[in-house]
């Protein structure tokens, strides 16, 4: 007897190919059969007569490394059908870490990842092992922060590594990588990782590539410099062998629209050389992140304290005002889209809680104050613990990427606050809005960019399809409901139309309801047979 049958589905298998109607026989976690199982009794039936059944989708761009291990929470994600996720981004996490560095990473990470006490671990392992002793609803999967090994070997200190320095980073990243990590990842305009020159990230790659790892990469620069950025992280690959994949792939501010197709076609130049690239995005013309980061580099240097004791400075504060009318050497958030785009999703204090959902034009006006000075004193008040939203594209544009080839479905969704609404919008969305009211792919195209590209790009030997002997990770939605309900005005709500989530065979959503079921896994990279089993 199976565990679980899915009738009468609609079945899209992740790999782009036309749907076909099939039952799905499930037992002991895993797909053991797919045809017609009529008259096989299982425990549990689902009929999904006129439903769509889909691989659970792969995030490949989340900030959930530590609310994970709090399902109330973090049942946003099950809830639009993602059912893994890819922790380590931006090259701004949680592990490695050491005992001095611990405190600095829990600070710069508070308003990005959340806070969850203290962190009983050091090294990558030690954090899987912590996830793995936790109670989590999706699967976590996870890549190499740069930040965290550069800490680890130079501080936060603005200055180009010695050859020692990047043979010890090469070695760390070699490390995590052993220890179950799949890839490294970079956010090139965050401190530390924005000190950092090609030489580095070559060197960090070659750690990646060693292990059949990818490079998970925030250009440098996504704006008026986003073309030679994209070089930059190109010939990396190039010159490494690791499989490229570019995060949240956007060109900011409609003075650069040109760039953005000329950075496709980048991609596919590169691509056609041999160098794996691919991107994620998601469906939304505004960004979101700490908002520290409208700063210049350089006020990073020396980490988050260092950084608000700068903010006390007039007449620093002097210099950063100058940076922000003029200086396009760096992502300059305040130039390129304007203070009035600049949206406060979430603080850390009460004090200012009314401030969210307020773009930094309103901050100013309420504080009476210029938008550059509000902007220095809310991160003083907040220990710099405050993300925010920036309205920056065009939808001619997103809709150009979303049906690029190379694209994957990412949310980079952030908890906290009054969140950016690809927390929790962002599938139902590209299946409610772009595919079934505006028809701009088919649905097999756009659960491929959901499940099978993103498994393809993560080296999954058992998940992102359906096939017999893969994991049960499998999302039920009706394509005739389905759709995304968060806006920006109001963020937090749930989609409607998924009416179940499996994970790793366990039924997590059932009748669009989470069950508080908690069985998800962390997916450690799978040793190639060059290494032996252990």
């Amino acid at each position: 007897m199976y565990e679980i049958i899915i009738r009468n589905g609609t079945v899209y298998d992740g790999t782009g190919n036309p749907s076909t109607k099939l039952d799905i026989g499930i037992k002991a976690g895993k797909i053991v059969t797919m045809g017609q199982l009529e008259g096989i009794a299982a425990e549990v039936e689902i009929d999904a007569n006129q439903m769509a059944v889909t691989p659970g989708f792969i995030d490949t761009h989340v900030h959930s490394d530590l609310l994970c291990t709090k399902p109330d929470i973090h049942k946003v994600k099950v809830l639009q059908g993602v059912t893994s996720e890819l922790f380590g981004q931006d090259g701004t996490s949680v592990a490695p870490v050491s005992e001095e560095t611990k405190p600095l990473w829990q600070k710069q990470l508070k308003g990005l990842d959340g806070d969850i006490g203290d962190w009983p671990w050091q090294t990558v392992d030690e954090y899987l092992a912590f996830l793995e002793s936790s109670k989590m609803a999706g699967n976590a999967l996870y890549l190499v922060p740069h930040g965290a090994v550069r800490t680890l070997v130079m501080g936060f200190e603005e200055r180009t590594a010695t050859a020692e320095e990047l043979n010890q980073m090469r070695l760390l990243v070699e490390e995590g990588m052993r220890q179950g990590a799949v890839g490294v990842s970079t956010g090139l305009i965050y401190p530390p990782n924005v000190y950092s020159n090609k030489q580095e990230l070559i060197e960090i790659c070659k750690a990646s590539a060693k292990y059949d790892g990818s490079f998970v990469v925030h250009m440098r620069n996504e704006s008026n410099r986003s073309i030679e950025a994209l070089d930059e992280v190109i010939d990396v690959a190039r010159q490494t062998g690791v499989r490229l994949h570019v995060s949240h792939f956007k060109v900011i501010g409609l003075m650069n629209r040109d760039k953005f197709e000329l950075s496709l076609q980048k991609m596919d130049e590169a691509r056609a050389e041999g160098i794996e690239v691919t991107f994620d995005q998601y469906p939304y013309t505004a960004a979101s992140t700490v908002f520290h980061a409208v700063l210049p580099p350089w006020m990073h240097s020396g980490g988050t304290l260092e950084m608000l004791e700068r903010l006390k400075d007039e007449t620093i504060r002097q210099k950063v005002k100058q940076d922000f009318k003029e200086n396009d050497h760096y992502e300059n958030l305040v130039l390129s889209c304007g203070w009035e785009n600049i949206v406060i999703n979430a603080v850390s204090t009460e004090a200012n809680r009314h401030l969210e959902g307020k773009n930094m034009a309103e901050v100013a006006e309420i504080k009476g104050q210029d938008p550059a000075d509000a902007a220095f004193d809310l991160l003083i008040e907040e220990n710099a613990g405050v993300t925010m939203t920036i309205h920056m594209c065009h939808e001619d544009d997103l809709i150009y990427g979303m049906t690029h080839r190379l694209q994957i479905v990412g949310s980079d969704g952030i908890f906290g606050g009054k969140p950016h609404p690809r927390l929790y919008g962002t599938y139902p969305r590209i299946l409610g809005q772009y595919v079934r009211e505006r028809s701009v792919m088919p649905l097999s195209e756009a659960i491929r960019k959901m499940t099978g590209a993103p498994a393809q790009l993560l080296r999954l030997k058992d998940r992102g399809l359906l096939r017999e002997g893969y994991w049960a990770d499998i999302v039920v939605f009706d394509p005739e409901t389905i759709r995304d309900n968060a806006t920006f005005d109001d963020p937090c709500q749930y989609p409607t139309g998924i009416s179940h989530v499996l994970v790793n065979g366990k039924m997590t959503v059932k009748d669009g309801e989470y069950t508080g079921e908690t069985a998800g896994r962390v997916i450690r990279r799978t040793k190639s047979v060059s290494e032996g089993v252990s």
